[in-house]
């Protein structure tokens, strides 16, 4: 795309002298002129987006916002360029189809993440990269917690699937049940309002009882590398 320059020398004619003769201007001199303007003008882009101006090919550059309509065309670069040239259809499309899907979860699933599943089939098989290990055995996830010493380390565990109760945990109770009178034979059944009492006999096991909430049961890996 080439600039307007004077082709004609106006202003030496402006210092000759009135009764030289160069100073005259002529028919081709306007011609010379106006040639050399319309040759820039017309290699020019149509800001307007009228023009098929291939931009591109023409190293042209716009500031500014520009409206372009139709259909414009560029070059298409080659594979694997990383610089602010402008890109085609075609350079994305071909662009996008070398992401192949280990590329992608590799992106998705980072090294640290934890991955859930039903299938059986190791992560490194089934997205095709990564290591993993497997994860949570016999577990569910907690979220972080800073303020309680049980959940403030990641990758802590704790936790039982059932308990025994100690005394210290047992709800405070008493047994009363009615015994012979003192100075009698006969039982004393006013066991409320007085009357001696002994203790009854003892039930129950003591055996640890079920503490699990609800569950379902997956596989969970952790991506290490």
């Amino acid at each position: 795309m080439s600039n307007y320059t004077l082709a004609v020398n106006w202003s030496g004619k402006d210092a000759l002298s009135d009764s030289d003769a160069a100073k005259v201007i002529s028919g081709s001199d306007f011609n010379t002129e106006f040639t050399t303007v319309r040759t820039a003008v017309n290699s020019k882009a149509d800001t307007n987006g009228s023009a098929s101006e291939d931009f591109a090919s023409n190293n042209a550059t716009v500031a500014g916002t520009l409206t372009v309509t139709g259909v414009p065309t560029i070059p298409t670069a080659s594979a694997g360029t990383n610089t602010t040239q402008a890109a085609t259809t075609a350079f994305v499309t071909t662009a996008v189809a070398a992401l192949d899907a280990a590329a992608i979860n590799a992106i998705v699933y980072p090294v640290g993440s934890i991955y859930t599943t039903v299938s059986a089939t190791a992560p490194a098989t089934l997205l095709g990269m990564g290591t993993w290990v497997a994860f949570g055995a016999g577990k569910v996830p907690v979220g972080i917690d800073a303020s309680q010493t049980e959940f403030d380390t990641i990758e802590e565990t704790g936790g039982t699937k059932t308990h025994t109760l100690t005394t210290s945990e047992m709800p405070a109770h008493t047994h009363t049940i009615p015994t012979k009178g003192s100075g009698g034979s006969s039982y004393n059944l006013d066991y409320v309002t007085g009357g001696d009492t002994t203790a009854s006999s003892s039930t129950g096991g003591g055996a640890a009882h079920n503490i699990l909430q609800p569950y379902i049961v997956v596989y969970m890996w952790k991506r290490t590398a």
